[in-house]
């Protein structure tokens, strides 16, 4: 089937203008926040073999980039996603760099959606940051320190909540259910979805345990401040879960400490999709963007497919996302109006036009070049 030149794939589109602009003031803004805090660029393949992707974002995720091979035959993808490439270089080319080692990086990422997907889009530009070979609460509190300066830094910081979980407590559970990779997805799935019904009739389906699949019916649904972490202790009963509700308080001490937790919420339904976290894990959401805006987390066992196992924790933000929202609440509150341009007459083939024409630039003027004949 031949397409029409004159349109453009289903899930592109154009970038024109003042949203093109604000598009990059964003990007501007996220990324010197995140060389404020000592993070060096990295810029990774569009293209790289699809296998990193499938054992980096695991099978369920990779199978959404766009594949194709090439002259020899190799399986390549589009970029889907940049830290599986970032951890990649961060066990080779910086093999030998003092740790922690600290990246971050602004990328487009390549993803087949469903149409039904809200803000339906294959191709998206990613910000992000990677923290390796840290494992302890600071690194995992700097992360979320350096997403709260963003939102900061672009006047919303009235209207971004991050809400946290650690994947220890539903592997925990899932490990005393005895559950299989293929059942676990589909339980991750209905989690995902707060169908505490389905989830319950699954597990039953395939004897479960029953006082377990009821525990996790009722964390799925638990999300709040640090009272999720109260109910949860009462009803869990198994080291691993524990373990990891004693981490999400450690570390919601210390939010509130910073009195930042009007920003924060415990959410132990929200369960990761990717494989690759470890540990905590969060969400980020904004007033006026449709669906969350960032994710990240900590994904202690990634770099052991490059054959050197080092922890890492990170996040990434969708810079398209946020354009959207900055772009309306500037319209909306009249900020960053674009400025008039000054009008220069080019009448002649006379370089004078051009001689104020430069000279307004030089004062930092908007100029437009008026050809009169």
């Amino acid at each position: 089937m031949i397409e029409p030149l004159s349109k453009i794939p289903d899930g592109m589109r154009y970038y024109f203008g003042r949203e093109a602009r604000l598009r990059r003031m964003v990007e501007e803004t996220v990324m010197s926040v995140f060389d404020g805090w000592s993070y060096e660029e990295i810029t990774t393949p569009t293209v790289d073999f699809y296998s990193l992707f499938e054992h980096g974002m695991g099978s369920s995720e990779a199978h959404r980039a766009f594949r194709f091979t090439d002259v020899d035959g190799r399986l390549l993808a589009l970029r889907p996603d940049v830290t599986s490439g970032v951890a990649r270089a961060a066990v080779t080319m910086f093999e030998a760099r003092e740790r922690p080692l600290r990246l971050c990086y602004a990328a487009s990422v390549f993803r087949q959606q469903p149409q039904s997907h809200a803000e339906w889009r294959r191709e998206t530009v990613q910000a992000g940051c990677e923290l390796m070979g840290a494992n302890t609460d600071a690194a995992d509190l700097e992360v979320l320190s350096i997403a709260c300066e963003i939102f900061q830094r672009l006047g919303l910081g009235d209207n971004y909540q991050i809400t946290l979980n650690d994947v220890g407590v539903f592997r925990g559970l899932g490990e005393r259910l005895q559950l299989d990779e293929v059942c676990r997805s589909e339980v991750r799935r209905l989690v995902d979805s707060r169908n505490g019904e389905d989830l319950l009739a699954f597990l039953n389906e395939r004897k479960c345990d029953p006082h377990e699949s009821r525990v996790l019916a009722q964390l799925s649904k638990l999300s709040g401040r640090r009272e999720v972490l109260e109910t949860a202790r009462e009803v869990l009963d198994n080291p691993s879960s524990l373990e990891a509700v004693n981490r999400l308080d450690r570390l919601w001490r210390v939010v509130e400490a910073l009195e930042l937790s009007k920003h924060f919420e415990i959410d132990l339904g929200d369960v990761a999709k990717l494989d690759y976290y470890s540990g905590l894990t969060f969400s980020i959401y904004l007033n006026g963007a449709a669906t969350r805006v960032g994710s990240g987390g900590r994904y202690d066992g990634l770099t052991a497919i490059f054959g050197s196992a080092e922890p890492g924790v990170g996040f990434v933000l969708d810079l398209d996302a946020l354009t959207r929202v900055v772009l309306e609440q500037n319209t909306n509150s009249n900020e960053q109006q674009e400025t008039e341009p000054k009008t220069v007459i080019a009448n002649s083939d006379s370089s004078l036009p051009f001689a104020e024409a430069i000279k307004r630039r030089g004062e930092g003027e908007r100029v437009r070049i008026n050809f009169e004949r």
